[in-house]
């Protein structure tokens, strides 16, 4: 399955707009108390850095590699506690995450994952001012190769290819300095499944810097 650019921008299109589209509301109530002391709400864009655990899985067997990667997102607030918004990220496994499984007729598999991009559309719930309790969804497309070697060491089949997919995921965040440009930290598990029986799981934590 191969999903377009347009789709991909769609998506990221749609979350920004239901976020922008929810600060003009809380604008017109000047009654209504800031989420956060900060003042940011959870609002406007962030760019974070992550990084964290990356477990590649396929031929029913899988493997653990060191990742990391970057998010830039939009956030925007509904009511007091609601918060939503839309996300880009990378991720990269370091030189790539592979798994090798011997088979029946001598021959070796190898399957390999490489970097990924994607882009989700985020919700959250604020448990305190400080505190964001969330979930997400979304697309994303990862660099693969699988390639099988005869007995001798030979290579029979090379195949290097893209593949789609999707992922969910969830996590907590939290605001550790107010002011300007508040600096904010997470936490987050996220699972990407791709066509060709492959998926990835991350564990990651990640450190950014929220614009108001």
């Amino acid at each position: 399955m191969k999903i377009k650019a347009t789709t991909l921008a769609a998506m990221l299109a749609a979350g920004l707009t239901a976020g922008i589209a929810a600060q003009p509301a809380l604008a017109q109530d000047s009654g209504s108390p800031e989420i956060a002391p900060n003042g940011t709400s959870f609002r406007g864009i962030r760019v974070e850095g992550n990084f964290g655990g990356d477990r590649f899985r396929s031929q029913g067997d899988h493997n653990d590699k060191f990742g990391y990667g970057g998010t830039v997102g939009f956030d925007g607030t509904l009511g007091e506690r609601i918060v939503i918004g839309a996300e880009g990220s990378f991720w990269k496994p370091g030189s790539g995450n592979e798994n090798c499984n011997g088979l029946p007729d001598g021959n070796s598999v190898c399957h390999k994952g490489f970097e990924e991009w994607g882009a989700a559309v985020r919700a959250g719930f604020l448990a305190t001012p400080q505190l964001l309790v969330f979930a997400k969804g979304g697309y994303v497309n990862g660099e693969q190769r699988r390639r099988i070697d005869g007995p001798t060491g030979d290579t029979l089949v090379y195949d290097h290819y893209r593949a789609d997919g999707y992922q969910v995921g969830g996590g907590v965040e939290y605001t550790l300095t107010q002011g300007r440009l508040p600096v904010y930290v997470n936490a987050q598990y996220v699972y990407s499944d791709y066509h060709g029986h492959t998926s990835r799981q991350r564990l990651m934590g990640g450190v950014g810097i929220r614009f108001k």
